[in-house]
This record gives structure tokens, sequence and C-alpha cells, in this order.
């Protein structure tokens, strides 16, 4: 395989999973905020990852089987849930209805911190495949030098 499509897979990766990070951040980060400039409580993200094939002249390359095989990563949108919010009664907050329900993004922080844990471990992992293939680079060009 060619080292920079070797390299090009491992960034989008990175990339995605950078996203996916800011938007777990986001999450956690308005669990608590009732208000937001759209109106109603914070709505939770969630980034949609789509693969996408390498270019034609990979396929020509490396050969079908192996061309079909290797994609990368993009985000393709970042979308809200559309579940309706968790209603809390607390009649002292000052955006409780006539009821003294609060609309409440519905947040779950346990959930978002094992989604954060595994996006930090998915991207470790790229961060190790890329230094795997600048090695190998390295070791190319000794050989080649030597």
């Amino acid at each position: 395989m060619d080292l920079f499509k070797a390299m090009e897979i491992t960034a989008s990766g990175l990339n995605a999973e950078r996203s996916r990070m800011n938007t777990i951040a986001s999450n956690l980060a308005n669990a608590k905020t009732t208000r937001t400039e759209a109106g109603g409580p914070y709505k939770r993200l969630d980034p949609v990852f789509t693969s996408v094939p390498l270019s034609v002249k990979f396929k020509d390359l490396v050969g079908e089987k192996a061309a079909s095989a290797a994609s990368i990563v993009r985000v393709n949108e970042i979308r809200e849930d559309q579940t309706p919010p968790m209603m809390v009664y607390d009649p002292s907050h000052p955006d409780a209805d006539p009821g003294g329900y609060v609309a409440m993004p519905k947040v779950n922080v346990v959930q978002e911190m094992v989604n954060m844990i595994t996006a930090s471990r998915a991207y470790e992992a790229g961060v190790t495949v890329m230094q795997t293939v600048k090695g190998m680079a390295r070791s190319a060009l000794n050989i080649g030098g030597g």
C-alpha cells in the first residue's frame, strides 16, 4: 500500500474522532442548558460518519479487492437529537412552566463519558498507526539511501 494513502486514511480517522470528541464535549458542557438561541433546551449532538472509497488511481495500483477494502472516513453531518426533552419538576427554576416542570436536555452524562473514552481510544489508535507508517517510510528511505 502507498504510504501516503495509509497516512490519508489514518488522518481521516483522526479528523473524524476529533469531531466526535468535540460534539461529546459540547454535549457534556450543555447537559443542564435549558435555554438556547433557537429556544428551548439544548439538543444533544451526534456526528454521522460516512465511508468514502479511495480514488480510482489507487485501485489501479493495488488491484480491485484491495482498493474496495480501503476507504477514508468523513463526518457527513452533525445531527441534533430529535427526542423530546426530559421534563423535570422544579417550580423554583426560572424556566419552569406554569405546572412547575422544566424542559431539560436529554443528555446522559455517563453515556457521553463512555463515548468520550471510546473516541479517545480510537484517536490514540490512529496516532499509533500514523507513527508506524512514519517509521515504515523512514526505514524505506534508509534502505534506499543506504
